[in-house]
């Protein structure tokens, strides 16, 4: 049965959590919601509580009831990534003015995206941090460390994406000193706790990721339901570093989510998507209902008569997208429908199904990539683990391969996921006439942030 998020309790936690990271807003509560902080985390169903809400919060926004921009994982983040490295492949034919920013490479500091998708991942990350500081409320050991294991997941998850965004791509074998977040470790729990952080570094910050999903992958169980567990840590990480280009640890986390982790390729290329629940290829998927969430993958991606906006569909795939596919008979190929304004990608036709986030595919992609880079064939040879998702998708089999081959087969496979600029700027491909390094390919600092903490040194280009 597919979990629904919210319920009385929970929204009542989420709503102290959101007001008291506000402190800045002036609120008029009614008694009922006014909780002592003390009272908010002290039980452990209290606990649980905002854990679950970790989750709506990161894909569905606040609990005060989120806008299109807000559902962070849910599809922000997504179309941010694909429309900033969108170089022709895509149109975007939508009124919001925030994504056209993305495409067009001029983004403002006071773009909603922008600062939503910053604003996203430190609520979720002061979540984890109380989480974290009120595990002595458990006395069940394995329970606690599940706990501790998701919240970690969590935290290490938006600190890799706000480092992805918002700071310069990890080099390999450099110093990394290229400013990215700040990180914050201390439960914000009133305006007495609210610091002015400086930005940490690109270095440290994906040295606490690694750390929080090496410490969750030896606390969470093997399997846990729709929530985090280890191989989802693990194939996190291996995501993780593939982005470092550290292509032997990528390849080692790859592995062995495919080989221990008990998920399976859906048994054809379009069973893996438009789900009401998770398919067996799904290592980690956002949950959605009809009665809570949206699915805004939909909303962007999809016709309006399959539950998208009026854009019809906002993003349309243009022709040249298509020549990445090498098979006609390739299933990939025809995964798309026609509308009144263009081509529409299949992925995202149903409004109330999962989005799913991390995928069996992905695993193998990543452990193909890092065998052939690293001449090896751990688990499988690169030419057998391409030839698994091509025969699955109908597509005619290698008989050799390169590396291009296998980044190629990697847009086939993960077109419009999300992955776009991430894998342009770790592969230095340029976008358009920008170089892969470009300031307009980073995100600003929101100017909401700059205002109110004058240690947060601004990127590159931005005012």
């Amino acid at each position: 049965m597919k979990f629904i998020y919210k319920n009385s309790n929970l929204l009542l936690v989420l709503t102290l959590v959101t007001i008291i990271i506000s402190c800045d807003n002036k609120l008029d509560l009614e008694p009922a919601q006014s909780l002592d902080p003390g009272v908010a985390t002290g039980s452990p169903e209290n606990i649980r509580s905002i854990l679950v809400g970790m989750y709506d919060e990161a894909a569905h926004g606040s609990a005060e009831g989120p806008t299109l921009e807000e559902n962070i994982y849910g599809g922000s983040i997504n179309i941010t990534s694909e429309l900033l490295a969108n170089s022709g492949d895509l149109q975007w034919n939508g009124t919001f003015l925030e994504p056209r920013e993305f495409n067009l490479k001029q983004i403002t500091t006071t773009n909603t995206f922008v600062r939503n998708i910053w604003l996203n991942g430190y609520e979720v990350n002061n979540q984890a941090n109380i989480v974290l500081a009120n595990l002595d409320k458990f006395d069940d050991a394995d329970e606690k460390n599940k706990i501790e294991g998701e919240a970690k997941f969590l935290r290490a998850l938006t600190y890799f994406d706000l480092t992805r965004f918002y700071g310069k791509q990890y080099e390999a074998g450099q110093t990394n000193s290229q400013l990215a977040a700040p990180i914050v470790l201390d439960a914000v729990l009133g305006p007495a706790d609210v610091t002015e952080p400086l930005r940490n570094t690109v270095e440290e910050v994906y040295n606490q990721v690694i750390n929080d999903l090496t410490s969750a992958i030896s606390l969470l169980p093997n399997s846990n339901d729709i929530f985090a567990d280890k191989y989802a840590a693990q194939a996190l990480l291996a995501r993780v570093y593939l982005q470092q280009g550290d292509y032997q640890n990528a390849l080692n986390a790859a592995n062995e989510v495919i080989q221990n982790s008990g998920h399976s390729l859906a048994t054809n290329f379009g069973g893996a998507f438009n789900n009401n629940e998770d398919s067996s290829e799904d290592i980690f998927a956002w949950q959605i209902t009809s009665q809570d969430g949206e699915n805004d993958m939909n909303t962007f991606w999809g016709g309006s008569d399959f539950g998208g906006r009026s854009g019809n569909p906002d993003v349309e795939i243009n022709d040249p997208f298509l020549t990445v596919y090498n098979d006609n008979n390739d299933d990939r190929r025809a995964f798309f429908y026609d509308t009144s304004r263009g081509r529409a990608t299949t992925k995202w036709q149903s409004e109330f199904a999962n989005i799913p986030f991390i995928r069996l595919a992905e695993m193998y992609l990543i452990r193909a990539e890092s065998n052939q880079r690293l001449s090896s064939s751990v688990g499988a040879a690169p030419l057998e683990d391409i030839n698994v998702l091509r025969n699955r998708a109908n597509a005619s089999a290698f008989g050799a391969i390169t590396l291009n081959d296998i980044l190629n087969e990697r847009k086939r496979e993960l077109s419009f996921e999300g992955h776009a600029i991430h894998d342009a700027r770790r592969l230095k491909e340029n976008i358009g006439t920008l170089s892969y390094d470009d300031n307009t390919l980073v995100l600003p600092i929101p100017q909401r942030e700059t205002d109110a903490n004058p240690n947060l040194e601004q990127n590159p280009g931005y005012n």
